[in-house]
């Protein structure tokens, strides 16, 4: 595949963006983060789609992250705005990590629901090594994510973790050969699809909310007092009724 800018394709139910710049280990450069941003608002927007799986080309590097030589003049608000857009996209998001990832592209990676790594592959978080203080929202979702145990070492060292420490931190939620990687991501595009799209919805919203420490109790409750009163739910309890 041409490098080229972020692609996004759809089949059936599912979108797929994909990161596309091989031979750069799929660098992402300024204004890849625009155009990530727009396709994020074109699959949110279109009826029908479950899920959006996040992956890269190639079977190296899943992203080396942000253009090195970006990082002073063109690192603004379009990177973290993309990424917060991500974190609390409305649909379930799963990283297929198709190889090693790096830098900021490991904070895009955590912004998604589910991540599936393949055997091999590494991690390595080289802000402070270039002098580099990460930026809050990134911070934020390490500590959340991995836990302050994790985030310092990753920060603090700049240590470069392998797969099965990926796995153990809880930075991956599975790792795979390489070969199993497309069936385990339709295994949990196929979870998704046989839970209720609505709830699935709100009850994402309200984790990343209790995750991040500013929940609203009355908001909470009232997902599920509405869950109780719906149409789908009654259906769904019938359904299992008649197959007892």
């Amino acid at each position: 595949m041409q490098d080229q800018a972020p692609v996004l394709t759809f089949d059936g139910d599912v979108a797929t963006l994909t990161l596309c710049r091989v031979s750069q280990h799929n660098r992402i450069a300024p204004d890849d983060c625009s155009v990530i941003s727009s396709h994020l608002r074109e699959v949110a927007g279109r009826e029908g789609i479950r899920a959006l799986v996040v992956t890269g080309s190639g079977e190296k590097t899943f992203s080396s992250g942000y253009t090195l030589g970006a990082i002073r003049d063109q690192l603004d608000s379009r990177f973290e705005d993309m990424l917060d857009a991500l974190e609390v996209f409305p649909l379930p998001t799963i990283c297929a990590l198709n190889g090693s990832v790096y830098g900021g592209a490991t904070d895009l990676a955590l912004c998604c629901d589910f991540r599936i790594g393949v055997a091999g592959s590494r991690f390595l978080m080289p802000a402070s090594r270039i002098g580099l203080h990460y930026y809050p929202g990134g911070i934020r979702r390490y500590v959340a994510v991995l836990g302050l145990a994790a985030a310092k070492k990753l920060f603090l060292t700049a240590q470069a973790i392998q797969d099965q420490e990926m796995l153990r931190i809880g930075f991956l939620h599975e790792l795979v050969d390489r070969r199993d990687l497309a069936s385990a991501v339709e295994r949990y595009v196929e979870g998704i699809r046989a839970c209720e799209p609505t709830v699935l919805g709100t009850m994402k919203a309200d984790l990343l909310q209790v995750a991040a420490g500013r929940w609203d109790e009355a908001g909470l409750r009232a997902h599920y007092e509405a869950s109780l009163r719906s149409d789908a739910l009654a259906l769904r309890l019938a359904a299992l009724a008649g197959k007892s």
